[in-house]
């Protein structure tokens, strides 16, 4: 009997000793939709993407031009001339259409790999953030996939960190232009 009483009071002593986890939660999408890096990141390939409609449009323009004026002159050739100029057409239409799919797509890639880094950075950051505040964990959650069914409002860190985050950013870039 002594020994059942000794080993509840040892669970008890050694339950109590144990660190309480501090936990927190941010919501992944705000977090990253509402960085500046990311939003600066988006604006400067929206530019691109306009630059490349222009240019798109631009050529497409002058290839529907080269068309009527192959048509007029075809109008005008023997059969076996005009076969030649509608081919030559169709050729030079299948090398513009896979350049403008080759330019979109490294476009496409190159604003992937950029913003992989951005979401890399913010998770490098929380991690920090963690690691300095205390925290055993940071749960990440979104409207999509809601990992955090409930908690109370101090445990959601997402202002906070976004703060901290875009903070972080306006210094490093005020470095960089006394650098400069």
């Amino acid at each position: 009997m002594k020994n059942i009483v000794y080993l509840v009071l040892a669970m008890i002593v050694l339950s109590s000793c144990q660190k309480q986890a501090k936990i927190g939660y941010v919501n992944n999408g705000t977090l990253i939709n509402e960085f500046q890096e990311k939003k600066d990141l988006e604006a400067k390939f929206q530019i691109k993407e306009e630059a490349f409609k222009k240019r798109a449009d631009s050529i497409g323009k002058a290839f529907q031009a080269e068309v009527q004026e192959t048509q007029k002159e075809a109008q005008r050739a023997s059969q076996k001339k005009q076969q030649e100029l509608m081919g030559g057409l169709q050729q030079k239409q299948q090398q513009l259409q896979q350049q403008m799919q080759y330019e979109k797509q490294l476009l496409t890639q190159s604003f992937q790999t950029e913003i992989d880094s951005v979401i890399i950075k913010v998770k490098d950051f929380v991690k920090d953030y963690g690691e300095k505040n205390g925290y055993t964990y940071i749960l990440g959650t979104t409207d999509a996939a809601s990992t955090v069914m409930y908690s109370t409002e101090e445990n959601d860190l997402t202002q906070t960190i976004l703060e901290a985050l875009n903070g972080t950013e306006k210094e490093v870039a005020k470095e960089t232009d006394k650098k400069e």
